[in-house]
């Protein structure tokens, strides 16, 4: 298993594919963004800290994959209710059990792993871990069944 990419990466900021993003629809809100590298008209950066900030409308929402910050992003878009959310598909750890399984409404489970893009625009390899798509609310849902993009979805609610 090529684990390089979680290893080796000095920053914990690596952005979605387009190709991604595009095929399930428009975002109002990013706020895990870089002003390099935001999927949404309205977004926050590291500094705007999206955590203390108020979300609004669909959000998307690529987190920093480090602790405590992906626990709290992953709970404070199921308080919202409204948007996707791009994580690691390891269904054993606390985010999964205490967020995503009970409050989530579906997760497109990743058939190929992804190439994330760094702040200066270049891909990387394929990540380290199979990936998932997180849908909070019945658009979103209905977004990841219209996407075409591989992988096995499975309704939560």
């Amino acid at each position: 298993m090529n684990t390089s990419f979680q290893k080796t990466t000095a920053s914990d900021e690596w952005g979605t594919p387009w190709e991604i993003v595009h095929a399930l629809g428009e975002f109002d809100l990013d706020p895990c963004a870089s002003n390099a590298n935001h999927k949404a008209p309205n977004f926050y950066t590291k500094d705007d800290n999206g955590l203390r900030l108020e979300w609004h409308g669909r959000v998307w929402c690529n987190p920093p994959y480090s602790q405590p910050s992906l626990y709290d992003f992953c709970e404070k878009m199921a308080e919202h209710g409204n948007g996707i959310l791009l994580i690691f598909a390891r269904t054993g750890n606390k985010v999964w059990q205490e967020i995503i399984f009970p409050k989530a409404t579906a997760v497109l489970f990743l058939r190929k792993r992804i190439q994330f893009i760094d702040n200066e625009g270049n891909r990387g390899g394929s990540a380290g871990c199979d990936s998932a798509l997180v849908a909070f609310g019945k658009e979103n849902v209905e977004a990841l069944e219209r996407c075409g993009i591989e992988g096995k979805l499975v309704v939560l609610k």
